[in-house]
């Protein structure tokens, strides 16, 4: 009897470890079944993502072909960055100058500060001095609570013309002068489209109107070393003046039309004029020198009103 007892509790016991071993199996193979399927839900998504992400390059690549630029937005980290590289401060107004290296962004920068290029503090001038590397400079006025910053010109960087606008960081700036010498180029477009973007007021800039108004007039037959008297000397400098800022402004406006961005003044000026400009004289030859100048103090001024205004506003709150 009781050898028949103990054997049907073996055979329960037995029976009892075979039910929990499978019911192990079954979780066992419940795991591996949702694994598998957990593996393939992430395959299939990695595949949509991969497709996702080449559709979007391609996508990409035809509007680049077609002339269509991407638009790259910098991360909240990427303007800290930029604004930590440049300085800035709030309470002061920057100024960024932009565009094709050779420019004469560097003497223009000294002639708005009131400094000659060979004076000690102005910024390098020259084309084995052209600048490589973002470069700030205060303003010698404290008057003017300005801050100054000479960018890498373009063409010394292999950036493309799209890309120039964020690898240089210029969305952080208050202000950007687009500034250009020979041509308008689509860099000078990009910048400007960007700074629409970002809502920076922007000023463009022709520079060296001295020189390029004295290349017009030999180009009419002037030769500085003929004794042509003072009257016909005057009469073909207006001449060729008047010429130069006509063809200067409507190749701008056609530029800008081409790019389906809106009309924009452009202003002509000399850095030798804007210099005497600054030390407030008043010279006998200028163009847009002085509408420049108090156009970009009043920009300043009214940012800087917009601001106190705001610190005031938060305060009170």
């Amino acid at each position: 009897m009781e050898a028949q007892q103990a054997a049907m509790q073996a055979a329960a016991a037995a029976q009892e470890q075979a039910k929990k071993l499978e019911v192990a199996a079954n979780e066992e193979k419940r795991k591996v079944t949702a694994t598998q399927e957990a593996a393939n839900t992430s395959k299939k998504a990695a595949k949509e993502e991969v497709k996702v992400v080449n559709a979007v390059k391609e996508e990409a690549e035809r509007k680049l072909k077609g002339g269509i630029q991407p638009v790259v937005t910098p991360t909240h980290q990427e303007v800290l960055a930029a604004k930590r590289r440049v300085q800035y401060r709030e309470d002061l107004f920057h100024f960024a100058i932009a565009g094709v290296a050779g420019g004469g962004k560097s003497s223009l920068i000294n002639a708005l500060r009131g400094l000659r290029d060979e004076d000690i503090r102005s910024a390098a001038t020259g084309v084995t001095q052209t600048t490589l590397n973002l470069a700030r400079y205060g303003n010698s006025n404290a008057e003017y609570p300005y801050v100054w910053y000479d960018i890498p010109g373009a063409g010394t960087l292999k950036i493309p013309d799209w890309q120039y606008f964020n690898a240089q960081g210029l969305y952080v700036f208050d202000c950007i002068i687009v500034l250009f010498d020979n041509r308008f180029t689509m860099t000078d477009i990009a910048i400007l489209t960007n700074c629409r973007r970002f809502k920076i007021p922007t000023y463009i800039v022709r520079s060296k109107a001295d020189q390029h108004i004295r290349n017009v007039m030999k180009d009419m037959g002037y030769d500085s070393d003929d004794d042509e008297n003072e009257d016909q000397k005057k009469k073909l400098y207006q001449t060729a003046r008047q010429q130069f800022i006509q063809q200067t402004r409507q190749s701008v406006k056609d530029n800008l039309e081409n790019a389906n961005m809106p009309e924009q003044r452009v202003y002509i000026v000399s850095n030798e004029t804007m210099l005497s400009v600054v030390k407030k004289k008043r010279p006998k030859k200028f163009i847009d020198e002085i509408e420049l100048l108090n156009d970009l103090v009043e920009e300043a001024q009214t940012r800087r009103a917009h601001r106190d205004a705001e610190a005031a506003a938060t305060t009170k709150d």
